[in-house]
């Protein structure tokens, strides 16, 4: 086979020049202005950093659930990029560590940890899950069961490469079989103790869908971005083609529609009971601007990508996907605004330099530890059975032409 199939030991040859001291960079200000943060203005500290905190963890699980059901459709048109949802989903032990903040500022983020449980009924009804112990308990107990998931499905994956063994692949699929249901209860509690509880009142039983629906099609965004970089490096240069652009504009105009589905569906359910206990939440995101932030999430998150990505040739455009990929993180940062920070800025959305800072310094960390990741292994599985078709070789056939989108 003629790609090169050895590891690139230098973040230069896995991503290029122009983008190999850019996570330095971000960890280096992102950082310094997070810190500075700190003491000038905990508060916004601590829910700005929850903000890029839900962010990236949407990628990373994202990452997680493309390479779960992968294996579990035997899918081999994602052979050539299965590495890079590999690493993005073995960044969750890594989140582990970065969510020490939240941890320590807990207190300031969740008014519940500071109320009686006996003279707050909603408080009293989600007992004991919203206690301190149960916060802390379910945080170890989540990132615990991501990082055994994230780092089997990667392990296998890694001994595939040296052996080429059947036993592999079954292995793959035993751990995609069972982590499907745990990543799905998983990911559920990860939103509701994170997000949802920052107003523990409100009641929504779609909410968990919902950050999965936001967070898979993000990490299409992410993944479509960094296949593109990836081929033009050159580790990807000789798997990737037409195919895995194609499928994963595909995915992404799929879940730009189920995502607009539950958003609506969610806001709908509620609008038609009018309960309080319900509704309060989104009155609270009709006043001042966060009014036209919803409008914004209604047309910029679903309008535009949907009808952007309606033509089956626009998925290889590149002119048109790079961009939207963009708009696509831009949106998904602007919906994690929406859910958090109107509990902090109840007047309108403020974009605060903050914001900005810890998006820099989370995103720099986990750019950094990804590229260490890519260029310590195979960039993409060789010796996985599905490869010769998702390259289109059958029977010793030879390869195509290493076409890409324009």
């Amino acid at each position: 086979m003629n790609p090169a199939v050895t590891a690139t030991h230098s973040p230069t040859a896995a991503l290029g020049p122009k983008w190999s001291n850019v996570p330095k960079l971000l960890i280096l200000l992102g950082g310094l202005g997070a810190l500075i943060g700190v003491f000038v203005n905990t508060k916004q500290f601590a829910y700005s950093y929850l903000l890029a905190f839900m962010f990236f963890l949407s990628i990373c699980l994202g990452g997680l659930f493309l390479t779960i059901i992968h294996h579990l459709f035997d899918a081999s048109w994602s052979v050539p990029i299965r590495r890079v949802t590999e690493h993005l989903a073995f960044l969750l032990p890594v989140m582990a560590v970065l969510f020490i903040p939240i941890a320590v500022l807990a207190p300031k983020i969740y008014p519940w940890m500071g109320l009686d449980a006996h003279t707050d009924h909603a408080l009293h009804a989600k007992q004991p899950i919203f206690t301190p112990a149960g916060f802390y308990g379910i945080a170890i107990l989540l990132f615990a069961v991501w990082s055994f998931l994230s780092y089997k499905l990667r392990y296998w994956s890694l001994k595939q490469d040296e052996t080429g063994a059947a036993e592999c692949t079954f292995k793959l699929r035993k751990h995609s079989a069972y982590g499907i249901y745990v990543f799905a209860l998983s990911l559920t509690l990860g939103a509701i103790m994170w997000m949802k509880a920052i107003e523990h009142q409100w009641f929504s039983t779609m909410y968990g869908v919902y950050y999965f629906a936001a967070s898979v099609w993000t990490t299409l965004a992410t993944v479509y971005v960094l296949t593109m970089l990836l081929k033009r490096a050159g580790p990807l240069s000789g798997v990737v083609h037409q195919r895995q652009f194609h499928d994963i504009g595909v995915l992404m105009f799929a879940f730009t529609v189920f995502y607009s589905y539950i958003a609506f569906s969610q806001y709908f359910l509620i609008w038609n009971a009018a309960m309080p206990e319900e509704t309060f939440w989104y009155v609270k995101r009709e006043a001042g601007t966060w009014w036209d932030v919803s409008m914004l999430i209604i047309f910029g998150h679903f309008l535009l990508p949907f009808l952007s990505l309606l033509r089956i040739d626009a998925k290889l455009s590149l002119p048109l996907m790079i961009p939207l990929c963009a708009w696509a993180w831009l949106m998904h940062f602007t919906d994690m605004s929406f859910n958090i920070m109107p509990v902090l800025h109840p007047t309108g959305f403020v974009l605060h330099p903050l914001d900005i800072a810890c998006m820099m310094f989370i995103g720099g960390v986990l750019a950094f530890v990804f590229t260490r990741y890519f260029t310590s292994h195979a960039p993409y599985p060789v010796k996985d059975p599905r490869l010769g078709e998702a390259l289109g070789v059958h029977h010793g056939g030879p390869l195509p032409p290493a076409t890409a989108p324009e």
